[in-house]
């Protein structure tokens, strides 16, 4: 084998970056020899019809399905198989026959899950191949997904036939489906506000492997704000930060989804987030005392209502006891306000919640 197969086979294997040093392990030379031969290949891919590309990091260089073949069986395949099996089973049908743990190495252990599915449907066979197994697609993968055969060269003309008739992110994005706009649990009730019936809740903080792998079909990840740097570890789409503190809060999170929401059914629900702001307000009237917010969300509020402030006044804090800063907060308030680890509602009525507890605090000191 020669030096340059050695290293696309390596780049293969990997599933991840390779730096130059590692490659010169590999095929023994010395590390100004490798890298003349990784720029042959990066050439040589980009000029043949492939859907694999070799990218150039800087130090280090990584082998990788382009993006627009990732999800191609999609659309053939039934609802209820999952995005990242399929994603398995695409991998399978364009590489084929692929060896299983060269397989695993670039789809991760969930992938073992997926190939024990896939072979009782019916659509893959593992052979015995040495200590690992030789993976490939079935007849009934072609009768089932309408292909004329299930050649391994037939089904890559296929697939590469079926990216060049959708030419053009649009019409890429209508083959793949429409890619969906992912919510932690506490903004799932923004998609109904916005009227996006399309999207997946994700623990995006913390994910499972399984929601992970889910992310690379989403297209926007909706999140508290302050979180992003956490979030990218795991997803490198398109991130945006709202907040939920007050009224204007989620004004601001709905026009944020500009081009995804429904257009009607967005600008209803700005309306009346605005008409329930003033009539806040208009409840607040009538309060006389002035008050002392612990905090800068409490501020905010404070603000809304139209209420005086004062270095002697009310004490108000949120009810959590200390903040993330380990400061005390709320240990002399004379309000607590809730905060939306106590709240199980929607976002609109959590903001109502805030509000009233200001307000009926306070109404309740001064009788």
């Amino acid at each position: 084998m020669s030096d340059k197969e050695t290293i696309e086979a390596s780049f293969f294997a990997a599933g991840r970056a390779l730096d130059i040093q590692t490659l010169a392990k590999i095929i023994d030379k010395p590390k100004k020899k490798v890298d003349p031969i990784v720029q042959l290949l990066i050439e040589e891919y980009k000029e043949r019809e492939c859907g694999l590309e070799i990218i150039d990091l800087g130090d280090r260089y990584v082998m990788q399905v382009k993006p627009k073949y990732t999800d191609l069986v999609r659309p053939l395949a039934p609802k209820e198989v999952g995005a990242p099996m399929l994603r398995t089973l695409s991998m399978i049908a364009y590489h084929q026959p692929v060896i299983q743990s060269d397989l695993i190495d670039m789809r991760g252990n969930a992938a073992y899950e997926h190939i024990r599915e896939l072979k009782e449907r019916g659509f893959i066979t593992a052979i015995a191949h040495g200590r690992t197994k030789l993976l490939q697609t079935t007849p009934m993968f072609a009768d089932y997904f309408e292909l004329e055969s299930n050649d391994p060269e037939s089904i890559k003309k296929k697939i590469l036939e079926l990216s060049r008739d959708q030419s053009g992110q649009s019409g890429l994005d209508q083959w793949l489906g429409r890619k969906v706009v992912a919510v932690t649990p506490m903004y799932e009730s923004l998609m109904d506000m916005c009227g996006i019936d399309e999207y997946k809740v994700i623990k995006a903080y913390d994910p499972t492997e399984e929601e992970i792998d889910e992310l690379a079909d989403v297209h926007k990840m909706i999140i508290s704000k302050g979180y992003a740097e956490r979030v990218s570890k795991y997803y490198d789409g398109e991130i945006i930060e709202v907040g939920s503190t007050t009224f204007d809060d989620l004004i601001d999170s709905i026009r944020a989804l500009e081009g995804v929401y429904d257009k009607i059914k967005a600008q209803d629900c700005i309306e009346r987030l605005e008409e329930l702001k003033e009539r806040y307000a208009s409840k607040a009237l009538s309060i006389s005392k002035r008050v002392q917010p612990a905090t800068d969300m409490i501020a905010r509020i404070i603000n809304d209502l139209r209420i005086g402030v004062s270095a002697n006044g009310v004490l108000i804090a949120p009810d959590y006891e200390t903040s993330s800063l380990g400061v005390e907060v709320g240990k002399d308030a004379e309000i607590l306000v809730p905060t939306h680890k106590n709240l199980d509602s929607d976002l609109i009525e959590r903001v109502c919640k805030k509000y009233d507890a200001i307000i009926d605090g306070l109404k309740t000191l001064e009788n």
